[in-house]
């Protein structure tokens, strides 16, 4: 339905609308917003909305996303590659990075366990996260968020490692249950690498 007698306004307000968090009003803000702004500073995000698409890409080896490949932290060798970190998604690699207590690798599944929403073993990155533990790696942290896809894909990651003879460990303290790792703040996140749990 369209309120405005702006074509261009509607489409941009309906394109805002279908962000991840921004309802109608957000997207009316929004277009606004940008009506208000220089010509120049509309060029600039539309630029960076088109770079991200055409420069952006998974890394190789850890999925994480990158310009250059592999991607900086995996071609970093001052971290601790013994050490993979298993996230969900992209995203979630910033907010452990912020901690600044964490120096090893990472592994990004693409997604959880879901079998309601058809997203099953072969959907995620974990053949790719098995041919990685080589004789180098000696932990494999499971940083699933703490709902139940996120759950059931530790254990499920869980049982398939076990046998490999690799120390496994779980996230702990202070991370609600059902919540997403990327709102969680810096210091539980610290606290929550610090006394993570053996497997």
């Amino acid at each position: 339905m369209r309120f405005y007698s702006s074509g261009s306004l509607e489409k941009l307000i309906s394109e805002f609308s279908k962000l991840p968090g921004i309802g109608r009003k957000s997207a009316q803000r929004l277009a606004f917003y940008l009506l208000k702004q220089s010509k120049e500073d509309v060029e600039t995000l539309a630029q960076a909305l088109i770079d991200v698409k055409e420069k952006t890409h998974y890394c190789s080896v850890c999925f994480n996303l990158t310009e250059i490949d592999p991607c900086p932290i995996c071609r970093d060798v001052t971290r601790d590659h013994s050490t993979i970190c298993v996230m969900e998604e992209p995203n979630e690699i910033l907010a452990i990075e912020k901690t600044g207590m964490y120096h090893g690798v990472y592994h990004v599944l693409g997604g959880v366990l879901s079998p309601l929403d058809g997203v099953g073993p072969d959907n995620l990155r974990i053949k790719e996260l098995l041919s990685r533990l080589t004789a180098e790696v000696q932990e494999i942290i499971l940083a699933t968020n703490p709902d139940v896809e996120g759950e059931a894909t530790a254990l499920y990651l869980q049982q398939l490692i076990k046998p490999l003879g690799k120390k496994i460990t779980r996230l702990a303290r202070g991370i609600p249950a059902g919540g997403d790792l990327e709102f969680v703040d810096e210091l539980t996140l610290s606290r929550a690498l610090e006394g993570r749990n053996v497997l």
